[in-house]
């Protein structure tokens, strides 16, 4: 008997993330949601493939979502490749030409083009990659044990 008890996130955004997740995870990638690369910039989702590829997720779930954020230019020199999420009744015509597009919903998604291969120089990967599996670690001790959340610097 399956008790599994699916709680959708409830803001559009977020639900986009969760479906990104879970198709990348077919590619044998791992997500991070909101990973912070550098100071001033926040990426919905950060990918890690199995060869060490770095993939960034900017999901936009409307128009004024799209419209409001245009800090996006600033995620390109943290990746290998870049992509946009948006739903299935997003006017993918706003999106920029040359980047990557994914459609998607809670449950899955769906690449549609991928994103140029701009490969990050090793010394910027090794950051890239210390800073998500250090943001990894952390997250993974909060949950566990919610009163060291306070004590991360």
């Amino acid at each position: 008997m399956d008790t599994t008890i699916d709680i959708l996130p409830s803001l559009p955004g977020q639900r986009l993330q969760r479906g990104v997740c879970r198709a990348l995870r077919q590619f044998d990638f791992v997500c991070i949601e909101e990973l912070v690369p550098t100071p001033g910039l926040r990426v919905d989702v950060m990918a890690l493939g199995p060869k060490g590829e770095i993939w960034i997720v900017e999901c936009k779930s409307s128009r004024a979502d799209f419209m409001a954020d245009q800090k996006w230019h600033g995620y390109l020199e943290w990746c290998d490749r870049f992509f946009w999420a948006v739903g299935g009744d997003f006017p993918t015509a706003l999106l920029p030409e040359g980047s990557g597009l994914m459609l998607a919903d809670a449950y899955d998604a769906e690449i549609v083009r991928m994103g140029p291969d701009t490969p990050l120089a090793p010394a910027r990967r090794k950051a890239v990659v210390q800073r998500f599996a250090r943001h990894a670690a952390s997250r993974l001790q909060a949950f566990r044990d919610p009163g060291v959340a306070g004590l991360i610097v």
